[in-house]
């Protein structure tokens, strides 16, 4: 029986960057993967759908070519084509994983995987056992279905046909708002399709600052998205029209929208089921994710698991890619014997919604803040580069602490706000004070010198505004 230091079982963001993190760590590693290597986010998630909002771009700039006085023949668009680009883009960060895991030696096992212990793993009902002194779950998640809207891959879809999609309907319904149904509005929209956005709470995209939604909605309306804010989808019946979907708001008003496709957007739900978690007696928290302590070891009858840790979608922290890689490095350098954060802190967990303008945060929000906070708002269209390049939509939003100058949390809207945040990320995880940061030298012109004003604003002295 092969036996292993540490075991992860799912080769996502968590298994592949921790296992490869173990053997960087000199621990003989394995992952078992039941699908493709790199889990959903390199499969069906965050590289196809960016590869398909890159190709939304480069469509939307056909208006500036125009512009130029260059005339553009779209009569043979083929939206096939698109679809390809993204699952070639995904294919090839694929074989990278399988070429990155094969370098570091880790043991790529294919196959399902059942716990039969702390220390085991049995794959495909009893083909082979493996044992290993750690084992880590790292199976991800799914997307959520809910009652009336079962996915049925033709009328109902979920985020996984929207990126599978070879032709697009003329009008859809994309029920949630939050980042997945934001990108897929955005991308859609901009091929020609009708879209109608529906979200239960009262803004877009409701996780994000309020005045972020604000700015995003304005644009949304823009570009001529119809939004329904407070509003539930009740259900929908096929007619020869197309879909009718009944929609309700918060005041009991009903109203009906045809559609040809409805695409379900409204969050992931973790891989937990029928993987042994429950005949181990592993404690289970709200929503079916893994109860954790520290180093993310699994709580087993009110203790944490010496042997048995869980990272990912499967716990419930912010269900990212970059948080799985992240606790499954920290897993792994306490496996290891090494010192490290005993977990993540959530204060520093970057959120990116890649729709047009890019969103992008961290830390505390407007809405959550204490009394002794200073709120400073830079405009883009106060940014040289942004004005040079025509991207004057949006802001930088900074909330910091009044006596120190700390920053607390930022937010950004505007074009490459999905890069710019980490600066501001830095300095609130090293304490660098708004006035080391206004003091900054930055290149001029680049939309980095935002950054620079915005920390100046907080210190009440910014030059451009």
């Amino acid at each position: 029986m092969e036996k292993y230091d540490v075991l992860f079982i799912g080769s996502g963001p968590a298994g592949y960057v921790g296992s490869i993190r173990a053997a960087q760590l000199g621990l003989k590693a394995g992952v078992i993967e039941k699908d493709k290597p790199g889990g959903v986010c390199l499969n069906i998630g965050c590289i196809p759908s960016k590869a398909l909002i890159k190709q939304a771009e480069k469509f939307n700039a056909i208006s500036d070519l125009k512009k130029m006085g260059i005339k553009a023949d779209l009569s043979g668009f083929d939206y096939k084509k698109v679809n390809k680009k993204s699952r070639v883009a995904a294919k090839k960060v694929s074989k990278g994983v399988q070429f990155l895991l094969k370098k570091n030696k880790v043991d790529y096992i294919e196959g399902t995987a059942t716990l039969k212990d702390q220390k085991t793993v049995s794959i495909n009902d009893g083909e082979q056992e493996l044992t290993a002194d750690h084992i880590v779950v790292a199976t991800g998640s799914r997307p959520r279905a809910i009652p009336g809207f079962e996915i049925d891959g033709e009328d109902v879809i979920d985020s996984t046909g929207a990126l599978m999609m070879e032709t697009l309907p003329k009008r859809m319904l994309v029920l949630g708002s939050g980042a997945i149904g934001s990108e897929f509005t955005h991308v859609f929209s901009t091929f020609g399709v009708e879209i109608h956005l529906v979200e239960m709470l009262d803004e877009i995209i409701p996780t994000e600052d309020k005045d972020v939604s604000a700015e995003l909605e304005k644009t949304f309306k823009r570009r001529k998205i119809n939004l329904y804010k407070s509003t539930k989808a009740t259900g929908y019946e096929k007619t020869d029209e197309g879909l009718k979907v009944t929609l309700e708001d918060k005041a009991g008003e009903v109203q009906t929208v045809v559609v040809d496709q409805i695409l379900l957007s409204v969050g992931r739900i973790p891989n937990t089921e029928n993987i042994g978690l429950e005949s181990l007696g592993v404690e289970m928290e709200k929503g079916n994710f893994v109860k954790t302590g520290d180093y993310y070891r699994a709580i087993i009858n009110g203790e944490a698991s010496e042997s048995l840790y869980a990272v990912g979608d499967v716990v419930s922290s912010p269900l990212l890619a970059h948080v799985a890689s992240k606790e499954a490095e920290i897993a792994v350098e306490h496996i290891a014997g090494n010192q490290t954060e005993n977990r993540l802190d959530p204060a520093i967990i970057p959120g990116a919604i890649y729709t047009e303008p890019e969103v992008a945060s961290f830390g505390l929000m407007e809405k959550d803040a204490p009394d002794n906070i200073t709120i400073s708002r830079f405009p883009y269209k106060a940014i040289g580069k942004a004005t040079a390049v025509e991207e004057i939509d949006g802001f930088i939003k900074l909330i910091t602490d009044r006596e120190t100058g700390r920053l607390l949390g930022a937010s950004i809207i505007g074009a490459h706000a999905t890069d710019l945040i980490h600066e501001l990320l830095l300095a609130k995880d090293r304490e660098i004070s708004m006035e080391d940061l206004a003091k900054l030298i930055h290149a001029h012109p680049t939309l980095s010198e935002g950054i620079m004003e915005a920390a100046r604003q907080s210190q009440g002295w910014a030059i451009h505004v």
